[in-house]
């Protein structure tokens, strides 16, 4: 048996008796040595070559193949074969031409089996073409030179030729064996000829390979990317032996095909026979549970997984995170990917995604950070974290981010593209936005969606319909995102009669059947615009029961018109369907308590107490200098808290002197005049605009986003501000943004 490494005093021996020094950069041809060939013998030689080659020193092998000739020694077949091997190994098709060369003119060119690994390698070299025309000349050829031939063609994508030499093969007469088979099944998969599968199928059972473990593996794998589960299944069930891969196949198949629930029950079954799942196995199976949130099953996976040693496994690791993240356990997530002793881009994209969709941007940014420094990034993960960005309007890490794509070589990629018009949208910059969207070169659905949304999240309805319909002129089908965007647009530039008319051609033009989120936009439409009557009317003709989205945005109208009588039946159509969601009560209440029922107001906080229903605390952030800060009503946590509240009591004063009248309608508390006035002074998105305007330099645009509704006082303030400091500020609310300059809204107070 060879060892894989020379030894130190052989080295040494060999590099005196040819005169080679080895190195790192460079290799210089050995000087004739008398006492090399003679004392060391073929066998010593081929040794040599058959150990360097092992260790991917291709060059140096060939010097010893370079000396031979010089010294009159001739190869044989064992030497050809390390040197071709090596060849295969280090992908190297020059010298592997070199090799066959040096075959042929030593008469070796006519040996079968070296012939045969000349097609693996030209074939593996991705030299389709040499290896064809190896092939062609071998005299006796053998089921292995039709089976590499065979599996060269599949293997570069040449799948058709792949099945024509198969079907030669057979008229040839030569016997097909188990990886023949295989291969034509995976020619078969790459073109989804499930039919061609079924014919090769037949050749299974005449061959009689019906009881391979490893053909049938196959089968099962071509019939469930074929998209055949029920034939997958079929034979799966008649395999007199099944291993590992078997049953992963199947598990696999049923989740590609959307029966995941049965894919966790194959997976149990696979438990209950015995058979141990490798990291394939539970890489499917949790990529099950996380497509459907199956937390506990996810769980049960996982302690089979810590049992069996896999559950640090990187593959396994992986997808832990992923479930326990898509199921909303962030922190389960997070330990898991802290103990992982190994970690890939997989990994960290999971849970940077992770932070990001569970509204942890800032988190998700600082990963982000981490990662960089010794992990490449692929595709997902920069959507993911533009997607970070986005959350909390982080233009400037997101500018980061968008240089990192460029250099890494992105910015074609179109599911990064959308993200980065997404971000830019979202950040307020909807000229950025526009520009990315504009050198998308084929701009799919998704593109179109995330250019029209940024436009109505910015109030600029008129151009999103126009972009709209660009978009239909173009060809690209709209789908229900789409109309969800466009009528939002609509919504918030008051475009009455133009969402109308959109919403009628969905079912009309398009064949798209509304769902709930589009009759909450109709509503919201008619709400918003003061109609609401027509809004209720609207709703008492949905084919379909209105759901919570529905009734909310009635009660968001009611608010904005002061229509109390509606709001009470919206309110208790809301409380029915989402009886623990705080934003009814609170909208209640701030209808209440604006028309001076403060009786009613503490009858809605009394009953959000009873009921156990908490308030989500307003919360703004603002970006300075590369860093996310919080701001949540009321806290004073901040290192700049005192200097912030400086600031906004001198604003304050020059906001009177100007004309602003705080509106102590949007506090909650039946408390003094000048309390309430404390209370607005202290809502979240003043302190952070507060925070931007003595943290940046003067006309620097301030940037905000708020996790709720902007209150009517924040806003009007808002205006004063733009004004009293000549800047421009941008917030962003859960409804739309609003862009602050020279005392007006681009709102225009419709929000």
């Amino acid at each position: 048996m060879l060892k894989l490494k020379l030894s130190k005093e052989k080295l040494e021996s060999f590099r005196i008796a040819i005169g080679i020094h080895f190195s790192t950069c460079a290799v210089e041809r050995p000087k004739i040595d008398p006492n090399y060939g003679g004392a060391k013998g073929c066998y010593g030689i081929r040794e040599d070559i058959n150990v360097l080659c092992k260790q991917g020193r291709l060059k140096e092998a060939l010097d010893i193949l370079h000396f031979m000739d010089k010294r009159g020694l001739r190869a044989d077949s064992n030497i050809y074969t390390s040197l071709l091997r090596g060849c295969i190994d280090m992908k190297s098709p020059k010298e592997g031409k070199y090799v066959h060369d040096h075959m042929i003119r030593n008469g070796f060119d006519r040996d079968t089996f070296l012939c045969n690994t000349l097609v693996i390698m030209y074939a593996k070299c991705r030299s389709l073409e040499n290896a064809r025309q190896v092939f062609e000349k071998i005299p006796e050829r053998n089921a292995v030179s039709w089976t590499v031939i065979i599996s060269g063609h599949v293997q570069n994508g040449r799948c058709v030729e792949g099945l024509r030499l198969f079907w030669q093969m057979k008229m040839d007469g030569i016997k097909v064996d188990q990886f023949t088979l295989a291969n034509a099944l995976r020619a078969c998969v790459s073109l989804e000829v499930i039919e061609e599968g079924r014919r090769v199928h037949l050749e299974v059972i005449r061959n009689g390979f019906e009881s391979d473990v490893f053909v049938q593996n196959v089968l099962v794998d071509m019939y469930v990317k074929c998209r055949s589960i029920e034939d997958a299944h079929k034979v799966f069930d008649n395999m007199p032996e099944r291993n590992v891969v078997s049953w992963t196949a199947v598990i696999g198949g049923y989740a590609q095909s959307g029966q995941c629930v049965e894919a966790i029950r194959i997976f149990s079954e696979m438990h209950h026979w015995g058979v141990k799942p490798d990291q394939s196995a539970y890489a499917s199976v949790l990529r099950v549970c996380s497509s459907l949130a199956a937390r506990e099953q996810g769980k049960q996976v996982h302690a089979l997984a810590v049992r069996s040693g896999f559950d640090l496994d990187i593959i396994v690791g992986s997808a832990l995170v992923d479930i326990y993240v898509k199921c909303g356990c962030i922190e389960d997530a997070r330990e898991l990917f802290d103990r992982m002793p190994a970690r890939n881009v997989v990994s960290w994209t999971a849970m940077i995604v992770g932070y990001a969709q569970n509204g942890h941007g800032v988190e998700a940014l600082k990963l982000y950070l981490q990662m960089r420094e010794g992990i490449k990034a692929d595709e997902y993960t920069m959507a993911g974290i533009l997607r970070a960005c986005a959350s909390v309007a982080a233009l400037e890490q997101g500018k980061q981010v968008h240089a990192d794509i460029v250099k890494i070589g992105f910015e074609l990629d179109v599911s990064v593209s959308n993200g980065l018009v997404d971000m830019y949208g979202k950040c307020g910059r909807i000229e950025d936005a526009q520009e990315v969207f504009s050198k998308l070169l084929e701009p799919d659905v998704a593109s179109w969606n995330a250019m029209l949304s940024g436009l109505a999240q910015h109030g600029y309805g008129k151009e999103a319909v126009l972009l709209f319909e660009q978009m239909l002129q173009t060809g690209v089908i709209p789908n229900q995102i789409t109309f969800v965007v466009v009528l939002s647009g609509c919504s918030h530039a008051g475009l009455v009669d133009e969402g109308r008319n959109y919403f009628d051609s969905m079912t009309r033009d398009h064949g798209i059947s509304p769902k709930a989120e589009h009759y909450s936009c109709m509503v919201d439409l008619f709400g918003r615009a003061g109609c609401l009557d027509k809004a209720l009317n609207f709703i008492n003709q949905m084919p379909v029961e209105p759901n919570a989205s529905v009734w909310g945005s009635l009660l968001g109208a009611c608010r904005v018109h002061g229509n109390i009588e509606l709001a009470e039946r919206a309110v208790e159509q809301l409380i029915e369907l989402t009886p623990e969601n705080p934003g009814t009560y609170v909208l209640l209440s701030n209808i209440y308590a604006a028309a001076g029922r403060w009786d009613d107001a503490g009858k809605v906080r009394k009953m959000m107490k009873d009921r156990n229903v908490k308030k989500e605390p307003g919360c703004s952030w603002i970006e300075v200098q590369n860093k996310v800060h919080p701001f949540i009503v009321g806290d004073n946590s901040h290192p700049q808290i005192e200097e912030i509240h400086e600031t906004l009591e001198t604003l304050t004063l020059q906001m009177k002197a100007a004309g602003y009248i705080p509106n102590t309608n949007f506090v909650l508390h039946d408390v003094e005049e000048e309390q309430k006035e404390r209370i607005l002074g202290h809502h979240s998105e003043k302190l952070a605009i507060a925070f931007g305007i003595i943290s940046t330099p003067p006309g620097t645009t301030i940037r905000v986003v708020k996790n709720l509704r902007v209150c009517g006082d924040c806003h009007t303030a808002t205006k004063f501000i733009s004004r009293i400091v000549s800047r421009e500020i941008v917030l962003r609310d859960t409804h739309r943004f609003h862009h602050f300059k020279d005392g007006q809204c681009s709102c225009r107070d419709y929000w």
